[in-house]
C-alpha cells in the first residue's frame, strides 16, 4: 500500500483489448444487440493481464504497533441506530448488526485490504476442498483454543445447526437468505473434534462465504431461538468482545472484553456503539460525546477548519497527507461563527453596557470556541467504501422499457465528470467504476463498460431516433402551432428561444430584419464558444435562427417526442442533508440528458420512504442508490441482476433486481460461475455476466462511495477500513508520549 493510501489504477488491457472495448467497438444503434454480444466475446479473450488491479484507495486507520497502544479505555463509536436484531441472517439486520457480529462471533474468513477473503487464523488452521468426486467435500481444521464464551469448544455441532437453520428446508426459520447452505448435503465430525467435514450435494464455488459469522448451536438449534432469542441478546459468543448490554432507552450497545478470548489480548476495555443520527454527528463530535463517527463532507470541512492552516485535524488521505483546498475559508469563517483571533470567550451580560444581547453573543462565542477546541482533537481518516453508487433505470415500463433508450441514457453520461464531482473535492481517486459485480482490487473486477461504450452524444441521439424519439415536441403542441399558422400554412415569423434555453431552428425568416438575423448569428456564435453548452433558464430574448441553421455542436437538443408523448423521465431522489452529494450528481445527470433531448422531472421524497415506496415498488424512471461490493459476486450479486419472473398473480418477482432488467444469459452465467470449483473459470464467467449487464443498460455504475471517518487523533488501528474487516483486538488509544508512526500494526 502506498504511503498516501492511493493504490495503482487497475491493470491496463493490451492494445488489442483496448481497441476492442473502445467506443468504436459498439455497433451503431440499429445493431445494438449484436454489439453487446460482440463485446462480451471480445472481453472473454482479454486474459493476458489481470484486470483486477489494486484498490483505488487503501486503508486509513493510523496503524500502530500493539506495544504502543494502551491497555484499557472505552471507544464511543457513533452508529445509525441500535439494531432491531443481533441475528445477521434476518431480514431487518443492518450494518450495526454486522458490526457487532464481527466483534463477538467467529468468522471463518475475513476480507483483506483488497477485498479478498483470507482465512481467519483465530478460528481456522486450514480449510480446503479435499474431494470433488462424486461430491465436493470441504475440510475445516479449527483452532485448538477456539471456544465459546461458556467454555464449550466450537465444533461440528455448531456448523450443522447453522446449516439446518439456513438450508431453507425448515420454513419455521425466518431466514433472509440461504444461498450456499441450500447446496450442502451433510455436515459431520472429521477425524477428531477439531475437524469439520462439509459435503455438498451440488458444487459451490463460493464455499468460503459460509459460516461467517458462525452462531452457536444455542442460537441456531431451534426456530424459537433463531427467530426471537437472538434478536435482543446473545448469551453465547466467541469473539474478542461479548455483548454486555443492549440499552434501547439510551440508544447504546455495550461490548466488553471476552475473558475467554484466546487470541491476541484485547486493548480496549469496552466499545460503546451509540446511536447518533447523521445530521447530529458534527455536534456530537464538537461536544466530545463520541470518539469515532462516519461523517459527511461538511462535517469533515468543519474539522479541517478547526485545525487551522496546515493543522493535522484536516481531512487526511491515507497516511495523513494534507488535502485542504487552498481556496478554503480561513479559520475565522468556521461555521461555528468564532473568529479565533478576536472572539470573546466571556459569557453573561456585558457589564459595561448591560446589553443582554451582547452577553448572549459572548456566551455563544464561548460555546463555539469550546467546540472548535474539541474538534482540534479529531482528524478525518478517509478511503473508499466497498460500495458504489449507480444510476438505476427502471425498465419495467415507459420509455426505459426500450433497451435503445436505456443505452442512450448511458451514452449521454460523462461518468468521469460525475466521479470527479463527488470525489475530487475530498482528495480521493475519482475513477468511474467499471463493473457491477466487483470493485478495483477485488478478484472478479474487470472494466467491462466497453460492452456499452463511453460518452457519445451523437450515438445517444442515434439510438433515440432509432427508437422513434424525434425532435418536434408533443403532437398536441404541434397542433397548436398549426392552428396559429397563417392562411398559407406559414407559422409566425418570430419565435423566441424556449424558456429552457433551447435554440429553435428551421423557422421561416420572412419579415425578420437584418438586425434580428445578426442577433441570431451572434447568439449561435456564443453557444458554439461555450464549452459546457449549459444554457438553462437563460437565452437571449428575441434571438432567432435563419431557416435551416443547425444548432451549434453540443448545444441542448430540442425536446423529443413519440406518439404524441414527450420523452420525460421521472428522477426520484431522497431528501435530507445526507443526500447532498446525490443531488449534485442528479443535477449533472439531468443536464447531460437534456443535451441529447431527454427531459427529466425530479422528485425528492423523504429518506425513510425512498427505498421501500419508490425503488422497491418501481415508482421511478431514474434513481440513484448504492450496492455493496461482495467478495462472492456469483452468490451475492445474482438476485440483484436476476431476470424478473411472472408470479401466479400476474405480478413480477424481482428479488433485488429493482431495475426490472435481466436476461436469461446473465442468469446462466451466474449459475455456471457458482457451480465451478475452478476459481479462474468462475471469475471469467462473472466478468462475462458483468459485460452482458452493461450491454442491457439497466444500471450504470458511477463511482465508489467516499468513506470519511472522524477519529480522535490518539486512536490507533481504526478509522476508514476500506475493504478490510476490522481487527477489533488491535484498536485502542496510544500510550501517553507515543508518537504515531506509519506502518502496519505490529504484534
Amino acid at each position: 500500500m502506498s504511503h498516501d493510501g492511493v493504490g495503482s489504477r487497475p491493470a491496463r488491457q493490451s492494445p488489442a483489448c483496448r481497441a476492442t472495448r473502445g467506443p468504436g467497438a459498439v455497433m451503431r444503434s440499429v445493431a445494438f444487440l449484436t454489439a453487446g454480444a460482440l463485446a462480451v466475446t471480445a472481453l472473454a479473450g482479454c486474459s493476458s493481464e489481470d484486470p483486477a488491479g489494486k484498490p483505488l484507495a487503501g486503508q486509513d486507520i493510523a496503524p500502530a504497533a500493539r506495544s504502543q497502544v494502551a491497555d484499557g479505555g472505552t471507544l464511543r463509536w457513533a452508529v445509525d441506530a441500535v439494531p432491531e436484531t443481533l441475528n445477521t441472517f434476518q431480514a431487518d439486520a443492518d450494518t450495526t448488526t454486522s458490526r457487532i457480529a464481527q466483534a463477538v462471533l467467529p468468522s471463518m474468513y475475513r476480507l483483506n485490504e483488497s477485498g479478498r477473503p483470507e482465512i481467519n487464523p483465530d478460528y481456522l488452521e486450514s480449510a480446503e476442498v479435499v474431494d470433488t468426486e462424486p461430491r465436493q467435500v470441504v475440510l475445516y481444521k479449527l483452532h485448538q483454543q477456539a471456544v465459546w464464551s461458556d467454555g464449550r469448544e466450537i465444533g461440528a455441532a455448531d456448523f450443522a445447526a447453522q446449516w439446518r437453520a439456513l438450508s431453507g428446508k425448515d420454513t419455521a426459520y425466518w431466514t433472509a437468505r440461504n444461498a450456499g447452505y441450500d447446496r450442502i448435503e451433510r455436515i459431520e465430525r472429521g477425524a477428531n473434534d477439531l475437524e469439520v467435514k462439509v459435503t455438498f450435494a451440488r458444487p459451490y464455488a463460493d464455499w468460503q462465504s459460509l459460516f461467517s459469522p458462525l452462531y452457536p448451536k444455542e442460537v441456531m438449534g431451534t426456530p424459537d431461538s433463531f427467530n426471537d432469542g437472538a434478536r435482543k441478546k446473545l448469551k453465547v459468543t466467541a469473539g474478542p468482545f461479548t455483548v454486555q448490554k443492549v440499552d434501547r432507552k439510551d440508544d447504546e450497545v455495550t461490548l466488553a472484553r471476552n475473558p475467554r478470548w484466546w487470541g491476541r489480548p484485547v486493548k480496549l476495555s469496552e466499545i460503546v456503539l451509540r446511536a447518533v443520527p447523521r445530521e447530529e454527528r458534527s455536534a456530537a463530535l464538537a461536544a466530545g460525546a463520541v470518539d469515532l463517527a462516519e461523517i459527511d463532507a461538511p462535517a469533515a470541512r468543519r474539522i479541517a477548519l478547526a485545525a487551522g492552516p496546515g493543522g493535522t485535524g484536516a481531512a487526511r488521505q491515507g497516511g495523513g497527507r494534507n488535502t485542504d483546498d487552498p481556496k478554503a475559508p480561513s479559520p475565522s469563517a468556521d461555521p461555528s461563527g468564532v473568529d479565533e483571533n478576536t472572539g470573546d470567550e466571556e459569557s453573561g451580560v456585558d457589564e459595561n453596557t448591560g446589553d443582554e444581547e451582547s452577553g448572549a453573543r459572548a456566551q455563544g462565542s464561548q460555546s463555539a470556541a469550546d467546540a472548535t477546541r474539541t474538534l482540534r482533537g479529531f482528524e478525518v481518516r478517509k478511503s473508499l467504501e466497498p460500495a458504489y453508487t449507480q444510476l438505476a433505470l427502471n425498465g419495467a415500463d415507459g420509455p426505459l422499457a426500450d433497451e435503445r433508450v436505456r443505452r442512450a441514457v448511458a451514452r449521454a453520461l460523462d461518468r468521469e465528470e460525475l466521479a470527479k464531482a463527488v470525489l475530487k473535492p475530498l482528495g480521493l481517486p475519482a475513477e468511474p467504476v467499471g463493473s457491477h459485480l466487483a470493485l478495483a482490487g477485488q478478484a472478479a473486477y474487470a472494466d467491462s463498460s466497453g460492452a456499452l461504450g463511453g460518452q457519445d452524444a451523437d450515438e445517444a441521439q442515434a439510438l433515440l431516433a432509432d427508437a422513434g424519439w424525434v425532435p418536434g415536441g408533443p403532437v398536441k403542441q404541434q397542433k397548436k402551432e398549426e392552428e396559429a399558422a397563417g392562411p398559407n400554412g406559414e407559422t409566425a415569423t418570430e419565435t423566441p428561444i424556449d424558456e429552457d434555453g433551447t435554440y429553435i431552428v428551421g423557422e421561416d425568416n420572412k419579415g425578420r430584419t437584418d438586425a434580428e438575423l445578426e442577433e441570431a448569428e451572434e447568439y449561435r456564435r456564443q453557444l458554439a464558444q461555450d464549452g459546457k453548452q449549459n444554457h438553462q433558464g437563460g437565452g437571449a430574448p428575441g434571438a432567432y435562427a435563419p431557416k435551416g441553421t443547425a444548432a451549434p455542436a453540443g448545444a441542448p437538443a430540442g425536446p423529443l417526442a413519440k406518439d404524441g408523448r414527450p420523452l420525460t423521465l421521472r428522477f426520484v431522489l431522497p431528501s435530507g442533508p445526507g443526500s447532498r452529494a446525490l443531488h449534485t450528481v442528479a443535477d449533472r445527470i439531468s443536464r447531460m440528458l437534456e443535451r441529447v433531448g431527454i427531459q427529466t422531472e425530479t422528485t425528492k421524497v423523504p429518506e425513510e420512504s425512498y427505498f421501500k415506496d419508490h425503488i422497491a415498488s418501481g415508482e421511478y424512471d431514474l434513481a440513484l442508490y448504492s450496492w455493496p461490493a461482495s467478495a462472492f459476486p456469483a452468490t451475492d450479486a445474482r438476485p440483484i441482476y436476476a431476470k424478473p419472473v411472472p408470479a401466479a398473480d400476474g405480478s413480477l418477482t424481482v428479488e433485488q433486481n429493482y431495475t426490472r432488467v435481466g436476461t436469461d444469459q446473465v442468469d446462466q452465467l451466474f449459475d455456471q460461475a457458482v457451480a465451478t470449483l475452478d476459481q479462474e473459470e468462475s471469475r471469467d464467467l462473472v466478468r462475462k455476466a458483468d459485460a452482458r449487464i452493461w450491454a442491457a443498460a439497466g444500471s450504470i455504475p458511477l463511482y465508489q462511495r467516499p468513506q470519511l471517518i472522524a477519529v480522535r487523533k490518539n486512536l490507533a488501528n481504526t478509522g476508514a477500513f476500506g475493504f478490510a474487516t476490522p481487527v477489533y483486538e488491535d484498536m485502542g488509544f496510544l500510550k501517553k508520549g507515543v508518537r504515531r508512526a506509519a506502518g502496519p500494526s505490529g504484534s
